[in-house]
């Protein structure tokens, strides 16, 4: 088992003050958006194994079926198939979507032919895998998530009383539901800039104005002025989590995080195909492709079990639970079939005989016994077998 040591990634809309209140630190003035926690070789986290440090993506690399299991190898490849992160959004993140792994592939496989270079802004595909992501709230979580239905989101569009929304809400009541949140996306995205930014700026006083359900989408033109994603975001669900509840999001699922502190656990992938909120590259012809337009509830999971509370997922590649230990409970032996990242997010538990600060991690290898006790929050990211 060993301790890790995460980078921080400075984001534009991460929090200034969140990941440094967890963890104990004086905030830098600085956003602190993500800290990452696995072997994604753009923030491979660091152990002690060897002098001066190595990386957990060396380590694996160097003995996959020693570090991860001969099982997990024969499933999944040599490479831990998932990442961990505390996020810490400040403001909006970019309104996106992740691709399936086919489309994942083919989009990879299609940039690496044409020779588009990695950093490149205009590459959407960073790797060849599809990137399904869990958020478990840490901190009340604001965030958007699927469709609304057609008719819901006219209604809402509609009693803003702008007249440039006038001829989405028409296409909206207009059609099946698949082709009216096509059109109307395609529309938002494709429209005039300069006649966007007018209907941005006075949809956004509007909702100021109005408050109640709009109260989500007023502030993102201050982050955003004259973007199109401020009127695609209102055909989405807002949802807000409470601390412990969470949001699953597959492939082509439309989302985007406005407010808070959560613990992130995803495929290790970096694929992003984004609508807006964002000075990003927007490629809407291929977002189109992986875009799912079928208006999705968005479901708030909750955990469920014992002493382990598991967020239950059609993943394989991911599993996360939650310890939630008291002073002077039993302690509890892990399952050791599987690697495991395990994330202390509040008192001073101890895994093994490392004792844990919040915002501090451990990999345990595959088939290392480890025991978890004391009091305080754990959270355990492993893999389906």
């Amino acid at each position: 088992m060993d301790r890790l040591t995460n980078t921080i990634r400075p984001y534009a809309w991460g929090s200034t003050t969140a990941i440094p209140a967890l963890i104990g630190a004086e905030p830098t003035g600085e956003p602190q958006a993500e800290m990452w926690m696995g072997a994604h070789p753009g923030a491979p986290s660091r152990l002690d194994r060897a002098a001066g440090g190595t990386t957990l993506s060396a380590v694996i690399a160097a003995d996959p079926e020693g570090e991860l299991g001969a099982a997990a190898v024969a499933k999944f490849g040599p490479a831990l198939p998932f990442l961990l992160k505390i996020l810490a959004a400040g403001a909006p993140l970019s309104l996106q979507v992740h691709p399936d792994l086919a489309q994942a592939r083919a989009g990879f496989e299609d940039e690496e032919r044409r020779g588009v270079p990695m950093d490149a802004g205009h590459r959407n595909y960073k790797d060849a895998n599809h990137k399904p992501e869990l958020i478990c709230a840490l901190t009340p979580f604001d965030g958007l998530c699927g469709f609304r239905p057609p008719r819901e989101a006219a209604d809402l569009l509609e009693g803003l009383g702008v007249d440039s929304l006038k001829p989405y809400v028409d296409l909206l009541r207009a059609h099946p539901e698949e082709a009216a949140l096509r059109e109307v996306l395609t529309a938002v995205l494709t429209a005039d800039r300069e006649e966007m930014a007018r209907t941005v700026t006075e949809t956004a006083a509007a909702a100021e104005r109005l408050g109640g359900p709009y109260a989500p989408y007023a502030g993102l033109v201050h982050d955003y002025p004259g973007d199109p994603g401020v009127i695609a975001a209102m055909l989405l669900n807002h949802v807000r989590l409470q601390p412990g509840e969470a949001m699953f999001l597959g492939a082509g699922i439309p989302h985007a995080y406005l407010d808070g502190l959560g613990v992130e656990l995803m495929a290790n992938s970096d694929n992003v195909l984004r609508c807006g909120l964002t000075p990003k590259h927007v490629d809407v012809p291929e977002l189109l492709k992986v875009v799912v337009f079928e208006p999705s509830a968005p479901g708030v999971l909750r955990p469920e079990g014992g002493a382990e509370e598991v967020y239950e997922t059609p993943i394989d590649e991911f599993r996360l639970s939650r310890f939630v230990l008291a002073p002077g409970g039993a302690p509890h032996t892990l399952p050791d079939a599987a690697p495991q990242i395990l994330l202390c997010t509040a008192g001073a538990p101890t895994a093994g005989e490392l004792t844990l600060a919040p915002g501090e991690s451990v990999f345990v290898p595959a088939g290392e016994k480890v025991e978890l006790s004391g009091s305080g929050t754990v959270f355990r990211a492993t893999l389906v077998l």
